[in-house]
């Protein structure tokens, strides 16, 4: 596992840089406990699973005091990640199952990021309203539209207008013709050069 990777592609300070240091040793432990992440994709943890969360960040700059959620979170990603890169950013990280939002506590308490908030639920009873929505392959997009636009609220709290931001991969035309939805779709590909974004893609989709 190489944390230095992700110095490879963004600028960051001596905390995030410690931060994303301290992720590899902390997924080990709990996986081994709570298995959320295979054990291939556990060796390839810093490509795979951090630096593939943070091509959102590549694509969308959200504003300090914004609020994001995270649908489908898994073991934290991409909410932990992007919790690191933006620290003055609101997390919500929902799943509803309960042993993963346990992994989700205990590594954001573990590494002391005061900016996410894990929920055990599904999506539709989370009360609020967010600026964004963020995603890693948790369902189809026609799905996921429906679970969004609810909640997400009317406005721009970063560099892109509010909307969803979700990471997929291989051929998703279809899939977004049956959901009605204006994508920009990001080749990740064109933001980092290895092989494993060949086919990955970060959708955005405005409210």
């Amino acid at each position: 596992m190489q944390p230095e990777i992700i110095a490879k592609y963004f600028t960051l300070t001596p905390n995030q840089q410690s931060h994303f240091e301290a992720l590899g040793a902390l997924y080990v432990e709990w996986n081994s406990k709570i298995n959320v992440i295979s054990r291939k994709d556990i060796d390839e943890l810093y490509v795979r699973h951090v630096l593939h969360s943070l091509a959102i960040a590549k694509v969308c700059t959200f504003e300090a005091g914004a609020r994001v959620v995270d649908i489908g979170c898994g073991g934290g990603f991409p909410t932990i990640p992007l919790a690191i890169m933006f620290p003055d950013v609101e997390f919500t990280a929902v799943d509803s199952i309960g042993k993963k939002i346990t992994v989700v506590r205990e590594i954001a308490s573990a590494l002391g990021l005061q900016n996410v908030t894990p929920v055990n639920a599904r999506i539709e009873s989370v009360k609020g309203e967010f600026d964004y929505v963020v995603s890693r392959a948790v369902t189809d997009m026609k799905t996921l539209k429906g679970w969004a636009l609810p909640k997400l609220r009317a406005g721009q709290r970063g560099s892109l207008p509010n909307g969803m931001l979700v990471l997929k991969g291989g051929d998703l035309a279809e899939e977004i013709a049956a959901a009605r939805l204006r994508c920009d779709i990001h080749r990740i590909s064109d933001l980092f050069e290895e092989e494993f974004f060949d086919t990955k893609q970060v959708i955005y989709a405005r409210r």
